[in-house]
């Protein structure tokens, strides 16, 4: 069993992919192409934003936002520590300190009370400019951005969504990447919309910040390839991964994103009531990265790791420790935050996250379960 089957995707769309790539290699127009400039206005529509402007990865993209408002020194940024370490990462790289935020019980995703808290103790202290908020629409599920919005505009703050597992996602009708006053995507091949190899993707309906990004991604460039008028970076996606991800988008929605909600809906009926099972709010639709369950406690969630293992079913601990137990971010931690993140530091210890994707089939679902279901009765 596969735990993200990009084999049987590939299966799928293998006609319409490898004409696509054939394309390009007879072309050999690598980098640049006219393919990605088409992605960008696809992604764009899609999305619901003026602006898509692509790039070589997610990570890329998070910082290539901090750059554009020019974020730096004595800057707070403040961003959930139940996240992958490039949330966090990116803001000590543009010179800015990361404030970490515990997360909401139910859903994971940054807590809006907690982060309130957080923006008025960094006020108080007075060492530091509350500037930007990092929401992670983890697992696929968006972040709280209705209350979100409200705390930034409160506070004069911009708000970045962080939508590297979410593309998909939706509250109402408004899409996951159009959240934030900058919103950024991973096309990390196991996200919800992968390519087959790195990619990123950042989203804006600010023309300026656009023109800035763009220039960023290139060197810093101005009108030309050889005039660079700022430092930047050489973040660029290629056009072998566009035309991957243009076949991709035309099958994701619906397709794609119905079924991997049906999977996670089989998930709900034939998993046991003894374990906490993920939670999506009313008005609120997963693009499901993951599914991701929580144990009673460590031992418990190892011991069924590894009876799922035994039985041939992948399953994956994310996260096993929260951004304030990395030793890479530990100065800003000690120095910063005060008290512990109770709320991050019990799903570290709690959560699995089981096999999921839009190919799972009902029988397989029920296999899952059924052992998980027996290994919680002994």
């Amino acid at each position: 069993m596969e735990f993200r089957d990009l084999k049987s995707q590939y299966q799928v769309l293998k006609r319409d992919i490898d004409a696509a790539v054939e394309k390009v290699m007879t072309n050999a127009n690598f980098i640049s192409g006219r393919e990605v400039a088409e992605l960008e206005s696809q992604l764009a529509e899609y999305v619901g934003v003026k602006h898509c402007v692509t790039c070589a990865n997610g990570t890329d993209a998070l910082q290539l936002a901090l750059m554009a408002w020019g974020i730096g020194k004595d800057d707070a940024v403040f961003l959930p520590d139940f996240t992958f370490f490039s949330t966090a990462e990116v803001v000590p790289w543009v010179g800015a300190t990361p404030i970490f935020v515990d997360i909401d019980k139910e859903t994971f995703n940054l807590s809006p009370d907690a982060l309130e808290k957080a923006v008025l103790r960094t006020q108080q202290e007075g060492k530091l400019t509350p500037r930007v908020i990092i929401a992670v629409d983890l697992f696929g599920l968006p972040a709280e951005y209705p209350e979100l919005r409200k705390i930034a505009d409160k506070y004069h703050m911009l708000l970045l969504e962080d939508g590297a597992q979410g593309f998909g996602g939706r509250i109402g009708e408004k899409r996951a990447c159009s959240f934030g006053d900058i919103s950024t995507t991973s096309f990390f091949p196991a996200k919800p919309l992968g390519c087959y190899g790195d990619g990123g993707a950042i989203f804006t309906d600010c023309d300026e910040w656009a023109a800035l990004l763009r220039s960023f991604r290139v060197h810093g460039k101005g009108s030309g390839k050889y005039d660079n008028v700022r430092l930047g970076m050489n973040s660029r996606l290629d056009t072998l991964q566009a035309v991957v991800l243009q076949v991709k988008l035309r099958h994701f929605d619906p397709f794609e994103l119905e079924s991997v909600n049906q999977a996670a809906a089989w998930y709900g009926k034939y998993l046991g009531e003894t374990i906490r099972k993920p939670v999506v709010k009313k008005g609120f639709l997963s693009s499901w990265a993951q599914y991701t369950v929580l144990l009673k406690n460590t031992e418990e969630r190892d011991r069924m790791q590894e009876t799922l293992k035994q039985k041939g079913i992948p399953a994956m601990v994310y996260y096993p420790k929260g951004m304030h137990e990395q030793k890479a971010l530990e100065r800003y931690f000690e120095e910063h935050i005060s008290g512990q993140l109770p709320v991050t530091e019990e799903v570290c210890g709690r959560c699995l996250s089981l096999p999921m994707h839009p190919y799972l089939q009902e029988e397989e679902v029920k296999f899952v379960c059924a052992c998980v279901n027996e290994t919680l009765q002994y």
